[in-house]
């Protein structure tokens, strides 16, 4: 005769006979009323929990940030993490949208807690993950603040874009050099030195590296107060027109409002170029010989989609010619090399692509190429680089000949008379 013997199931969300209930707040920015916010829900959950005779109090854990992305939420991340080493059987929080506006993050959330049987209870819509056949609800709830989300970052990207058509700046994080007072723009006056000796530096010949180590000799602090700056740190400075007092607006857009990735603006989106939007640092015309400077400086490469890009090579400002030499065929910057005992200059296209790549640009000696300078350019015919760095502009190399350039609009053609080498 059968016998059957009822073993009841072992409720394995208890120790000791109580929860160990956790509670999750986020709100999105670190603002002075969501941080009340904060503080209010703080105080609501540990004090529902800790009345609760069947309870043990776990925590309460919290984010300033935005409900579509799980990365850079350590709030969420440490509870998940205690939840998972069973510190945790039993999470509140107040709707689908505060633990995430992101469906799948939502869902991936619940059913990995579901498997260590965990429950996560929400008080809005009154559902608990650990029931089956909820999740269907769960979903479609989270598929609604996906979508508000998705809305509200439309509403404000329209805001954005009334406000640049209007030529009203967005004061974000404020460049060195300047600070924010009731949205407008003041000069720091110290900090405005150290921009302006930084352009000093660099029109006077000086590379990044060699203006990083006379920051650091002198003990110049960065922005941010650090001792070290980075050479990437001091080319963004160069390159940013607010110090001439003009704003360039929506230099990047959001490519994905859930991923929150942000691409460079390079005309997917419209821009915005407003001129005396704040007090500048340095004249417009230093700005620009900046500018020109670093493109004479830049290693470009021709593409075989006919574009340039910026080679691997570095600017090195011992030779003066590495500025000047441009290929004529291809737009290239020429480079120094010694070849059969001899120091000539090369298109860098042709360099780093091969021959097929710019055929028809000449390899030129050095020493001719100095000649040719001193007979055009400098006193008595003597080859005087001081004289050619402050008269030439750009040196274009052709095929058959060169066509030196001059400061003041002046052009000199030369022809290739025998072999460049």
């Amino acid at each position: 005769m059968k016998k059957i013997i009822f073993i009841p199931a072992k409720n394995s969300l208890r120790s000791g006979g109580k929860l160990k209930v956790a509670a999750y707040c986020r709100v999105s920015t670190e603002r002075k009323t969501q941080k009340s916010s904060i503080d209010t829900q703080i105080k609501y959950y540990t004090e529902l929990i800790q009345t609760n005779p069947e309870w043990d109090f776990a925590g309460v854990f919290y984010d300033y940030e935005s409900g579509l992305r799980k990365e850079k939420r350590n709030g969420l991340d440490t509870m998940l993490k205690k939840a998972y080493r069973g510190e945790i059987d039993y999470i509140i929080t107040k709707s689908i949208s505060r633990l995430s506006r992101n469906v799948l993050d939502t869902l991936n959330i619940i059913r990995s807690l579901k498997a260590k049987g965990i429950n996560i209870y929400f008080e809005k819509e009154n559902l608990n993950s650990l029931e089956t056949e909820k999740e269907i609800d769960i979903a479609f709830n989270g598929v609604l603040a996906q979508e508000e989300s998705r809305n509200l970052s439309e509403n404000v990207q329209w805001g954005y874009k009334r406000k640049f058509e209007r030529g009203d700046d967005f004061v974000g994080k404020m460049p060195m050099g300047y600070k924010c007072d009731n949205d407008e723009w003041i000069v720091v006056p110290e900090e405005a030195e150290v921009i302006r000796k930084i352009y000093q530096l660099y029109l006077e010949g000086s590379t990044l590296q060699q203006i990083k180590e006379y920051l650091e000799e002198h003990q110049i602090k960065t922005a941010t107060r650090k001792e070290s700056w980075a050479t990437a740190v001091i080319q963004k400075i160069l390159k940013n027109e607010k110090y001439k007092g003009d704003s360039l607006l929506q230099k990047t857009y959001t490519e994905d409002f859930i991923s929150g990735k942000k691409g460079k603006n390079v005309g997917q989106r419209e821009r915005y170029y407003i001129t005396n939007s704040h007090p500048a640092i340095i004249t417009a015309e230093t700005f620009d010989k900046v500018q020109e400077e670093m493109e004479k400086r830049a290693r470009l490469v021709r593409k075989e989609d006919g574009t340039l890009e910026s080679s691997t090579s570095k600017y090195n400002g011992k030779y003066l010619l590495g500025n000047l030499l441009v290929c004529g065929d291809c737009g290239a910057s020429y480079r120094r090399r010694t070849e059969r005992g001899k120091v000539v200059w090369r298109c860098a296209t042709r360099i780093e692509k091969g021959k097929e790549s710019c055929s028809n640009s000449p390899t030129i000696d050095e020493k001719w190429v100095q000649n040719i300078l001193g007979e055009k350019i400098c006193e008595n015919s003597v080859y005087n680089e001081e004289v050619v760095r402050n008269k030439v502009d750009r040196i274009f190399v052709f095929s058959k000949n060169l066509k030196i350039r001059c400061k003041d609009e002046s052009m000199f053609d030369v022809k290739f008379l025998q072999n460049k080498m």
